[in-house]
């Protein structure tokens, strides 16, 4: 049985490295083949450390970090991530920004993915936030490097409540597994009304 424990801010930072390691392996997998590296994970994961406001939940297996999710206020956040909001006319103040919700595979289908949304969720709520909202990787179904049998996840997103807003999207660079060099990414956000 996995062990749940939320940190907030700098209660996090015992575990940045191993909650770097941990999404550099998850998201070497498709659909994000993300090509990471820890230095890169550590500035990265330092806005959580930095927000109070954050939330962090790791999952333990034996005292070995093998999942974890993210939470934190929009306004905490980049402006990357924040720029879709504010181009659609959205107040960033009521808006909690759910990042990555990842667990290695041997653990998956026993419900830790719901109990993730759901602790954000009370998160965001505590906040007083009135939307949540994460981004996903969008991939075309017929990309070359989609394993066989690969299962989005969006039946699962819309499950928890979750409706995906074409006309809100992202762009990020990152390397991928197979690329000599960063390139630009799309990623379109979903989001749930907390009121």
């Amino acid at each position: 049985m996995l062990r749940l424990q939320n940190f907030h801010g700098s209660e996090l930072t015992p575990f940045l490295d191993a909650l770097g390691a941990l999404r550099i392996t998850v998201f070497r997998e498709y659909p994000y083949l993300y090509d990471g590296s820890l230095e890169y994970e550590r500035d990265y994961l330092r806005v959580y450390l930095r927000s109070a406001a954050s939330l962090v939940v790791l999952a333990f297996d034996d005292g070995r970090v093998v999942g974890a999710t993210t939470c934190l206020p929009m306004l905490d956040e980049g402006p990357e991530f924040q720029a879709a909001f504010a181009k659609a006319g959205h107040d960033l103040a009521t808006i909690c920004y759910f990042g990555e919700s990842i667990l290695l595979p041997q653990f998956r289908g026993q419900g830790v993915g719901k109990e993730f949304f759901a602790r954000r969720e009370a998160h965001a709520r505590h906040l007083g936030s009135k939307i949540s909202a994460f981004c996903a990787m969008d991939r075309p179904a017929d990309h070359p490097l989609r394993p066989a049998g690969y299962r989005p996840l969006d039946g699962f997103w819309r499950d928890q409540g979750y409706v995906r807003h074409p006309g809100l999207q992202a762009t990020f660079a990152w390397k991928e597994t197979n690329e000599a060099a960063e390139s630009p990414k799309t990623l379109t956000f979903w989001l749930k009304d907390l009121t």
